[in-house]
């Protein structure tokens, strides 16, 4: 049987449209990711277990006086009243209908979208972040909420949290944001976390990037996991942290944390870093 050589071209062209490999290149790479931290048990059983963990380690730092979980935490400490400190997004406030909605339209973050969402009051609760704070605080614990959202969104990140209920601090300023004050201009907490450590004990940080934990999170990836490492005791202790697959330092790192670039380069360079099975 003969072919025509159009027939055989169009044949062609509809297979690699139908391919997983064509589709990929306009899709957004965030489907899975936004997929388990939206629908999965999986990902509501983690952040169950990562503040039942939280829990625990509470209580174990209320009982000993010499316990701390920040740097920034400084001399004399052991007499202040406790505290805990939280990240807000993927955190304590679920933001997947933001990715998904990235993932729909194969979008991006931008400032034009991310702030008309956050004063939409959509976020809904982490599992476990509700329960914990309320612990928390029936403790005498003062929950505070260090995030990076701009201070321009706190009234709306004030009405989503206090639309469930999360400890709100009885008057205290407890939502510490990003430009909020003029020594808070840069995404680095240690400032924030200074301001809470220079009046309580901080017993814990809860978060889902590096960058909740230490200022060091832009290096290079070797220089990320050696400052992990310099900190392994922490982990699971002081630092409790939340699966955050969608976004983070972790996703740039691979290109030096440098948005300028074009997509396909930072796509290459994050593929380059991948250790391949090679059969």
């Amino acid at each position: 049987m003969k072919f025509s050589k159009s027939l055989i071209a169009g044949s062609a062209m509809a297979i690699v449209a139908l391919s997983p490999l064509a589709a990929s290149a306009e899709q957004n790479d965030n489907l899975m990711a936004t997929l388990w931290t939206q629908q999965s048990v999986e990902f509501k059983g983690h952040a169950l277990g990562a503040y039942a963990l939280a829990t625990i380690r509470l209580d174990q730092a209320l009982a000993d006086k010499s316990w701390t979980a920040v740097a920034e935490q400084g001399a004399n400490y052991q007499g202040k009243p406790p505290a805990v400190i939280l990240d807000v997004d993927e955190t304590v406030l679920d933001n997947s209908m933001y990715q998904a909605w990235m993932v729909k339209s194969n979008g991006y973050f931008s400032s034009k979208t991310w702030g008309p969402f956050v004063n939409a009051v959509l976020s809904r609760p982490i599992p476990g972040s509700l329960e914990f704070t309320k612990y928390a605080a029936s403790k005498g614990v003062a929950v505070f909420y260090v995030s990076n959202r701009t201070g321009d969104l706190e009234p709306a990140t004030r009405k989503n949290l206090e639309k469930f209920g999360y400890p709100m601090g009885n008057g205290e300023d407890t939502v510490l944001l990003k430009k909020e004050k003029p020594e808070w201009k840069s995404s680095k907490k240690s400032p924030r976390r200074a301001h809470v450590a220079a009046k309580y004990r901080v017993l814990l940080v809860l978060g889902d990037n590096f960058g909740d934990f230490v200022d060091g999170y832009k290096g290079s990836m070797d220089e990320r996991k050696a400052l992990a490492k310099s900190h392994q005791s922490k982990w699971g202790k002081e630092w409790i942290v939340l699966a955050n697959p969608t976004y983070g330092s972790f996703a740039s790192a691979p290109f030096g944390h440098n948005w300028k670039l074009k997509g396909d380069v930072r796509r290459a360079k994050t593929l380059a870093v991948l250790e391949d099975w090679k059969p």
